[in-house]
């Protein structure tokens, strides 16, 4: 799987732009803030119909216009596809496949299948749940279209019951509504935790070996998931954390409080590790991320490297880069020099000035 090219129109400071990628590696630099995360977003969008920051539709559209446009060119097993996305600042997105609209996002997912790493993902393992259980749904999204639906649903569910939650102090008669909304709440959490425990089995048994190589063979790397609760007691939780839950107008329990645990050598690195533990950790967990795509689509994903380089010390440098291999890498930084330093091979160019792509010579 590789993309080809990508069209932006109206897109955060692009006014146009027509890029073209090489099938290996293509080096977007330049200085900060001139728009080059921006072009890995817009192949994000296309991937996923999201924003990897989670920003809103009409927060990407420039500040001067009422719509944005994207458009991305990808082969796939020799066949050639083209996503076309339309954001709107006041409207729902549209989305088109070879000219043809979807009306769901779930016909897009798995089209394109991408690994976003960014340096936020270097603190992953020390951060909050919250940042683990969003890696772990922005990677289950793209793979499994069942959980998106599952996701998006048990959301909407806890949305609608915090709100009686609240609306309760003004209207107790609402009350008798609420073992509705428990219903589904465990109908759709229930099947989110199951697929979790499939996914951390699935990533821990890729990790251990890349983890391994890492740090010289001197860490043994465990993922493990935390439910907050367990598909045989969701129920039973819910009904027993009813009161406690219209006191504190907020859901107490369910997958929204999942966690992910990472045991290295016996020890739970969120609380005990090292900062270079939890970097190398997360750098392991990135790498499996790739290996997982390759395995479940059987298919390489395309690899979005936001200036990750400039926050590794040279032997991580050096394993991500040398992990790479064939697959169509698209990377951005400030300068070149730690790239030619590892003489690493450079197929495409581009310098990123203020929302304009000029593309390079061999003479960078």
């Amino acid at each position: 799987m590789i993309i080809k090219s990508l069209e932006l129109a109206d897109f955060r400071n692009y006014e146009t732009l027509n890029i073209s990628f090489d099938k290996g590696t293509t080096i977007l630099y330049g200085d900060n803030a001139q728009g080059k995360t921006n072009i890995l977003e817009a192949i994000y969008f296309s991937a996923t119909t999201k924003s990897h920051k989670g920003s809103k539709d009409k927060e990407v559209v420039n500040f001067n216009k009422e719509e944005a446009h994207i458009r991305t060119y990808l082969e796939k097993e020799s066949s050639e596809y083209r996503v076309d996305m339309h954001l709107r600042k006041n409207k729902s997105k549209g989305i088109a496949i070879d000219g043809q609209k979807i009306k769901k996002a779930s016909e897009l997912l798995g089209l394109l299948n991408v690994v976003f790493f960014s340096p936020e993902d270097l603190g992953i393992i020390k951060n909050g749940p919250s940042e683990r259980r969003r890696f772990a749904d922005m990677e289950l999204c793209q793979l499994d279209s069942f959980y998106l639906y599952n996701l998006n649903n048990y959301n909407k569910i806890i949305n609608q019951r915090n709100k009686l939650l609240k609306d309760l102090s003004f209207n107790q008669g609402l009350k008798e509504t609420l073992n509705i909304w428990d219903s589904q709440l465990v109908s759709f959490g229930s099947k989110i935790i199951e697929r979790r425990e499939i996914f951390a089995d699935q990533l821990c048994e890729i990790i251990g070996g890349i983890h391994s190589k890492l740090s010289g063979g001197k860490e043994e790397l465990i993922v493990r998931y935390e439910p907050d609760v367990t598909t045989e007691n969701f129920e039973y939780k819910m009904k027993e954390n009813q009161e406690k839950d219209i006191k504190c107008k907020l859901t107490s329990c369910g997958p929204h409080r999942d966690d992910f645990s990472f045991i290295v050598n016996g020890i739970d690195i969120r609380k005990y590790g090292s900062q270079g533990q939890q970097r190398t950790a997360a750098l392991s967990l990135k790498l499996s991320e790739i290996e997982l795509v390759k395995k479940i689509t059987r298919d390489t994903p395309v690899l979005l490297l936001d200036d990750v380089l400039s926050e590794l010390d040279s032997n991580r440098q050096n394993y991500l880069l040398n992990s790479i291999g064939s697959i169509q890498t698209i990377i951005t930084c400030t300068g070149l020099d730690e790239f030619i330093n590892n003489r690493f091979e450079i197929n495409r160019v581009y310098k990123i000035t203020n929302g304009i792509a000029e593309m390079k010579g061999q003479d960078y």
